[in-house]
């Protein structure tokens, strides 16, 4: 994989989330009842696309954070992505601003449909202001030794800077879900 400058591509990274809380306190000033309207029987309404991120974050957040406070390896300039993690984080991006390549979601990611639209927006927001200050953290960590279980088969691990970027990557393509969503919803 092509090494990259780790301070660059931290910047990214914190830009990107920065985006996504912008577009999260979007929907916080929406109507809670189009955000729970589903805009065709079995597809997940904003809400449920949000409550999806979140399942990821409670898992892989406190795992991003116990391995920076670990740690014992200074950061370095340059951060070389893992083949795992390059592909995992490449298969999540939208392209072009459209997800091109749909895939379904493990039992466990699932989110139900009657939630509380205000509530699990407020948890999205605050998980991605602790991401922040996790992003923030791992400048002084070498996030290519940190190794971090992926959600789905925990004896597959990720460098933390591939875990960041596929987290990241995760979101970007559920807020392109969420716009196709309102689209949809749009009289």
């Amino acid at each position: 994989m092509k090494p990259i400058n780790s301070n660059e591509l931290l910047d990214r990274l914190e830009n990107e989330t920065r985006q996504v809380i912008l577009q999260a306190n979007y929907l916080l000033q929406q109507d809670p009842g189009i955000l729970l309207k589903q805009p065709a029987p079995g597809r997940w309404s904003v809400t449920q696309v949000i409550e999806h991120l979140n399942t990821y974050g409670r898992y892989y957040l406190p795992l991003l954070e116990q391995g920076l406070n670990k740690s014992q390896f200074p950061a370095k300039e340059i951060y070389t992505p893992g083949r795992l993690g390059n592909y995992f984080t490449k298969s999540m991006l939208p392209k072009d601003g459209q997800v091109k390549n749909k895939m379904k979601a493990f039992k466990n990611h699932r989110p139900l449909p009657d939630i509380d639209s205000k509530k699990v927006l407020d948890e999205f927001i605050q998980q991605e202001q602790w991401l922040l200050q996790l992003l923030q953290k791992s400048r002084t960590a070498d996030i290519g030794r940190i190794r971090i279980p992926i959600s789905i088969a925990k004896f597959i691990k990720l460098k933390a800077g591939d875990t960041f970027r596929f987290v990241i990557a995760h979101h970007q393509r559920h807020f392109v879900q969420v716009k196709n969503t309102l689209e949809a919803l749009q009289p």
